[in-house]
């Protein structure tokens, strides 16, 4: 299982040899808003997020996510995870709901993707 930490800029080539193990146009991947890192690989978000949280993040910043290669603009990111499922944190539904932390995760993610 090949899942990466990235906490810099990484190629589309980059990013496709990390896709190729599970799904191959899509890569789930992880989000820490509050260390501003994403995690990316596995088959299923918990794969990453273990990742992250071993390597010090917290729970409550951690979200999960899906990038698509084949599409275009604000549709590559699908902010849609079971880890997402959160009413504690008021989400209770596997899509982030709230619109500024989309935003947030939005940033980060291309930071690293775009």
């Amino acid at each position: 299982m090949d899942i990466k930490i990235i906490d810099k800029k990484i190629t589309e080539s980059e990013l496709r040899e990390i896709a190729k193990d599970f799904y191959g146009e899509m890569v789930k991947g992880v989000v820490d808003i509050e260390r501003e890192i994403i995690a990316m690989g596995g088959e299923f978000h918990m794969d990453a997020n273990i990742i992250l949280i071993e390597n010090g993040s917290k729970q409550q910043n951690v979200w999960g996510f899906n990038w698509y290669f084949d599409k275009t603009g604000d549709e590559r990111i699908e902010y849609v995870s079971l880890i997402n499922i959160r009413p504690g944190q008021g989400n209770r539904k596997m899509e982030v709901q709230d619109v500024s932390l989309r935003d947030k995760m939005k940033t980060i993610i291309l930071k690293y993707l775009s």
